[in-house]
């Protein structure tokens, strides 16, 4: 007998793979938060499986998600990867992931860590929310409206709330399995 999931993750293996493996679990290391932030802000009016067939592409073009090199990208990189039809091509997000990762480094500076700064507006602990079906599971919520302002002040750019509330989700700061799923209850 198959194991039930959260509907949403139903229409492919890979999505299936990344609903058990990765979405709700806790992240604290900066690296995967980064990953995450970049792979929502390129979501942004897509769908997450768009985003899923390409990560591994944008884990090559993005050099594996370094935000340091990532921070220091010229205009001949950013050309390249506008040229790069592995990813999505759209030269504002392309030029925001270059400014998300400075203004990334920028929180570590100020922090000590991304983690340590993002974790703060849960005191370091997942919420969890108990839906018992997807259409229990909100799209924003006051708290991502509020960490989304507080990123752009800082210079964030593709951050707004359902962004935000969609990192929140894949890095577990908030557990929106439904009832029925079996990774509720991990």
């Amino acid at each position: 007998m198959e194991q039930i999931r959260c509907g949403w993750c139903s229409a492919s293996d890979l999505y299936k793979k990344y609903h058990d493996e990765e979405w709700g679990v806790p992240v604290y290391d900066d690296p995967t938060l980064f990953e995450f932030l970049i792979l929502e802000t390129f979501q942004a009016g897509l769908s997450w499986i768009t985003i899923l067939n390409k990560r591994e592409n944008f884990r090559a073009a993005f050099d594996h998600f370094d935000y340091k090199k990532i921070a220091n990208y010229s205009e001949d990189k950013i050309e390249e990867l506008l040229q790069n039809t592995g990813i999505i091509r759209n030269k504002l997000k392309v030029k925001s992931a270059v400014s998300n990762a400075q203004a990334f480094m920028k929180i570590q500076d100020e922090f000590g860590s991304f983690s340590d700064y993002i974790w703060k507006f849960t005191n370091g602990k997942p919420i969890n929310n108990n839906p018992k079906s997807l259409k229990d599971v909100p799209a924003t919520t006051p708290l991502s409206d509020e960490i989304s302002k507080d990123l752009k002040k800082r210079g964030f750019k593709f951050v707004g709330s359902t962004v935000i509330y969609a990192h929140m989700q894949a890095t577990g700061m908030v557990n929106d399995h439904i009832e029925d799923c079996w990774k509720r209850a991990q």
